[in-house]
């Protein structure tokens, strides 16, 4: 049966669908990536691409999606890193009434981040900006606890009396256990999520490398890599700091008679 029977045949001219924001028109191009590629890896080379390539100088490009929503996390936690370190800061200098001892503590929270990449190299993980950064943020407190108890009790060991190098010999002394029962049993119990490994208490099965452990795994990962390499500065480094800071004091102290004597002595 001939299909002109049911329909008619006529020549009108076809319309598209044209997508415009704010009066422009807006093509988007979408793509998926083979497993293991990370999408930053591949912007970065989409935009080292889009330098050298010839196009239209009236086109603007824009990435969007997985990108933009990276870009906007990374700027808020790098704004609420600043604003927590800003806050900490002033509530040392309150409390140990010192800048330099402030000073310290800060600068061990900052050092921490070299632990940090370095246990994700070792365990051969990108670096996130959600996850890494929160567990950065998460590992500024913990490092501050260790180093504001140990200058803590540098203080009390100083107000009795002593030389300085006494009083950090008995402050390493009495801090040591703490600080590494801390660092042990925070790192061991962050080893399961670092390690992916999935506890069915119900089941009684034990799983390594399930979904559900994924998501915590750089976040895990961050907090063990950065207290295992604070813990190091806490024990070894800030002592140290303590003595040259100790040592600094005492000569501008004896320069500044001198200074004196021969401003007298002058004509």
């Amino acid at each position: 049966m001939p299909i002109s029977n049911f329909v008619t045949h006529e020549v009108s001219p076809r319309v598209g669908s044209i997508k415009r924001s704010d009066g422009r028109r807006v093509l988007t191009v979408e793509a998926d990536l083979p497993e293991g590629v990370l999408p930053s890896d591949k912007v970065r080379e989409i935009r080292d691409w889009l330098k050298t390539a010839t196009l239209d100088p009236r086109i603007e490009l824009e990435f969007k999606g997985e990108d933009e929503e990276q870009r906007a996390a990374e700027a808020f936690l790098i704004k609420a890193f600043g604003v927590a370190l800003f806050i900490m800061a002033i509530i040392l200098v309150t409390q140990f009434n010192s800048f330099y001892q402030a000073l310290l503590i800060m600068s061990a929270v900052v050092l921490s981040t070299i632990g940090v990449l370095l246990g994700l190299l070792i365990t051969d993980q990108p670096f996130g900006i959600v996850m890494s950064g929160v567990g950065v943020i998460a590992l500024a407190g913990i490092v501050v606890n260790n180093n504001i108890v140990l200058i803590d009790t540098f203080n009390i060991q100083r107000n009795k009396g002593g030389d300085v190098t006494e009083a950090i010999l008995r402050t390493g002394a009495l801090r040591l256990r703490p600080v590494l029962l801390t660092t042990v049993t925070t790192i061991l119990g962050l080893m399961p999520m670092v390690l992916g490994v999935n506890i069915d208490l119900i089941g009684r099965e034990i799983s390594i490398g399930g979904p559900s452990t994924q998501w915590w795994t750089q976040l895990a990962t961050a907090i063990a890599g950065g207290l295992a390499f604070a813990t190091l500065l806490t024990l070894v480094l800030t002592p140290c700091l303590l003595s040259l800071g100790d040592r600094t004091r005492r000569a501008v102290k004896q320069s500044r008679p001198a200074e004196a004597l021969q401003q007298s002595t002058s004509p």
